[in-house]
């Protein structure tokens, strides 16, 4: 598994809310699909109404959750 930055935004009914998380994924398709399926279920937001903006790679050293850092085995 790799380590990725997923950053963009989704569409609170009061304004633009921006996102930035650490996830562990196979590749970039995976973690898209993932984070489009977390922020959906935390945040109670249809997919369309989430937008990704850039998928960054992260190295092993650069990663800051514990959680990812286990995931990726870091």
């Amino acid at each position: 598994m790799k380590a990725f930055l997923v950053t963009g935004s989704f569409a609170d009914p009061r304004k633009e809310q921006p996102f930035s998380i650490e996830m562990a994924a196979e590749d970039e398709a995976a973690v898209k699909e993932k984070a489009l399926s977390t922020i959906g279920s935390r945040h109670k937001m249809k997919r369309w109404q989430i937008t990704i903006d850039k998928v960054e790679e992260v190295p092993a050293d650069k990663v800051v959750n514990p959680v990812v850092k286990y995931q990726i085995g870091a």
